[in-house]
């Protein structure tokens, strides 16, 4: 089987760019890939979770298969680039099938504490074994373990993703893909799962279409993927979004064939993936990231004019929209703010007083552009409020006459569980303090957020949002959940009062 021109045994020659770890920013789910139909799988899988990196930095895990050899997997803690890079690891993952993840955990043990928690997790069957790799979180999990322990099932992590292969081992179907479907129409919540079998990838949404997940075409093979920048790297073609509620079965000889294995349901993509999770590089829904979040800004432009001297970004999430925002308001744009792009979570922190120093380790002020300026901050959020407020006393003691936000998102006031590691309500600055409140907090000389309904109609919502039928999933801003979170609502989590 032929394929593309490609280096066969070492997925990376180039250094990598590593986004800092920002304690004030909501982390970004999880990331999944996989490629059928392709000499060595394994390294094209290797290259697209470096591309989906951004979506969790914590873990990652390739499985591949190889009728000779059965099928291997490699799981490690830590990026991607310093550990599917050796020729030696990639050679233990043979094959024409191939799938991976890269992991921030949302559910499950926090943080790099246990391998067992790394996918993807692996089945053996009556039929043969499966491998499956899961982005989003499950909101009847729980209730799912409790039930599955009492019947006799062993759970091997502590990760809600673990639910569906267990389903999948007591289902009484007689293939894989037929007991995939029986084991998520028990699963609530949001997935976008890829899992493999020995001859077939499979490719799966949850009805709502909550996280993403696309097709490719790259030579003779297919691949699934999180988002359209990791198809890019492999020098794959883009073929579709997987719809919502739909399942794919890929294989190299037969090709795609699409499954609908649940009731329908109008659509709830996550609006945050425009604003922040997805890669500015990607294309959501037909829709160029990097153009809706240029748009966002324009938006803000219009909805909080302020006279200024400057607008800057806050690096390097929120650069779209104030490249948007200088541009309808024709305040000049400029980098105020410079990251350091060699800020990695392995970076030494010896002493205190280097300790002390926060957020200066990952961002510096351009002091020549900032002295005397009035200056407009464009950022993409705010969560719980530490990280803005440091960034301001960096800007003021550079000289700053005044500093205005500008935020480009609604405020964040609810949780999310959909697979967004969210803080409890009560540590998110806008569950607690109103606009003029956390402007006051912030000690800012102005404060305000895009609108729901601006942000709908950056995303391409002409007429903003539908308050009946919201078009995508916004409960992160509006306490409107499309799926009640069952898990929660056990422990105590009060959900939005009806208005």
């Amino acid at each position: 089987m032929s394929d593309p021109i490609f280096p066969p045994a070492h997925p990376f020659d180039f250094d990598a760019v590593r986004d800092p770890d920002d304690g004030d920013k909501l982390k970004e789910e999880c990331g999944i890939f996989g490629v059928v139909g392709v000499t060595d799988a394994a390294n094209f899988v290797a290259l697209g979770l470096h591309a989906l990196q951004h979506r969790g930095q914590e873990a990652g895990g390739i499985v591949s298969y190889h009728p000779d050899h059965g099928f291997n997997s490699a799981r490690r803690f830590g990026y991607v680039r310093d550990n599917f890079t050796k020729q030696s690891l990639m050679e233990t993952l043979p094959g024409q099938l191939s799938i991976g993840h890269v992991r921030y955990s949302t559910a499950g043990s926090k943080g790099p504490t246990q391998i067992r928690d790394v996918q993807p997790f692996f089945g053996e069957f009556s039929m043969g074994g499966a491998a499956i790799a899961h982005n989003g979180n499950i909101t009847n999990a729980e209730a799912l373990r409790r039930e599955l322990i009492e019947r006799g099932s062993i759970f091997q992590s502590s990760s809600d993703s673990e639910c569906i292969i267990h389903l999948m081992a007591r289902s009484l179907q007689r293939d894989i893909p037929a007991r995939m479907e029986d084991a998520l129409r028990r699963v609530e919540g949001a997935f976008s799962v890829v899992a493999m079998t020995r001859t077939k990838l499979i490719g799966v949404r949850d009805p709502l279409g909550v996280r993403p997940l696309v097709l490719g075409k790259v030579g003779d093979g297919w691949c699934l993927s999180s988002e359209t920048c990791a198809l890019d790297i492999i020098g794959a073609e883009f073929v579709r979004e997987i719809e919502p509620g739909e399942m794919v079965v890929i294989t190299a000889e037969n090709g795609v064939e699409s499954i609908r294995p649940f009731r329908p349901a109008k659509p709830r993509f996550c609006i945050f993936e425009h604003v922040y999770f997805s890669r500015p590089d990607s294309i959501i829904g037909g829709r160029s990231v990097y153009e809706t979040r240029r748009q966002i800004g324009v938006e803000l432009a219009r909805e909080a004019p302020v006279e200024a001297d400057l607008v800057c970004p806050v690096p390097d999430s929120g650069t779209p929209a104030a490249i948007g925002f200088a541009h309808e308001s024709g305040i000049p744009y400029g980098m105020g703010i410079v990251r350091n792009q060699y800020m990695g979570r392995t970076f030494i922190e010896p002493t205190e007083q280097i300790r002390n120093m926060g957020v200066r380790l990952k961002l510096n002020v351009n002091r020549a552009l900032i002295k005397g300026k009035k200056v407009i901050l464009v950022d993409d959020s705010v969560v719980r409020g530490t990280t803005s407020r440091k960034i301001k006393e960096m800007i003021l003691d550079a000289g700053a006459a005044e500093v205005h936000f500008r935020i480009a998102s609604p405020p964040t006031a609810w949780p999310c569980f959909y697979g967004v590691d969210t803080p409890q309500r009560e540590k998110l600055l806008a569950a607690t303090m109103s606009e003029d409140e956390m402007c006051s907090h912030l000690g800012v000389d102005s404060l305000k957020f895009i609108s729901l309904d601006g942000l709908y109609r950056a995303v391409g919502e002409a007429e903003g949002r539908d308050t009946k039928c919201p078009q995508y999933c916004d409960a992160c801003f509006s306490g409107e959940y499309p799926v009640e979170p069952a898990d929660m609502i056990e422990k105590g989590f009060q959900m939005k009062a009806a208005e």
